[in-house]
């Protein structure tokens, strides 16, 4: 199992992406945390493993049917992380001013 970071650009706040990405999540069994930036990006982090990690990324670039994304970027991520990171559901947490500092 990995933790992977992601920032997805488009029209993806105001279109329901965040309870998308939460419905996903838990239908693959994907634990995390999701946000909107106010730059008008949406943020995850989520814990996954290979398989989950594709299935998860397909829905990322498909989203809501409201939505348009433009461009998903991922990353590994190596813990101790300086914010806590649920590891049995997909939360949606407050809106952010900029990316989490891992």
């Amino acid at each position: 199992m990995s933790l992977r970071h992601y920032l997805v650009s488009g029209r993806v706040q105001g279109v329901g992406y965040r309870r998308f990405v939460q419905k996903q999540a838990r239908a693959l069994g994907i634990a995390g945390i999701v946000r909107n930036l106010r730059d008008g990006r949406v943020e995850l982090v989520a814990r996954v493993t290979p398989e989950q990690r594709v299935h998860l990324e397909n829905a990322l670039d498909r989203g809501p049917m409201l939505s348009s994304v433009d461009e998903v970027k991922g990353s590994e991520l190596n813990e101790p992380l300086r914010m806590p990171v649920p590891t049995d559901v997909m939360e949606i947490a407050a809106d952010g001013d900029s990316p989490w500092e891992l």
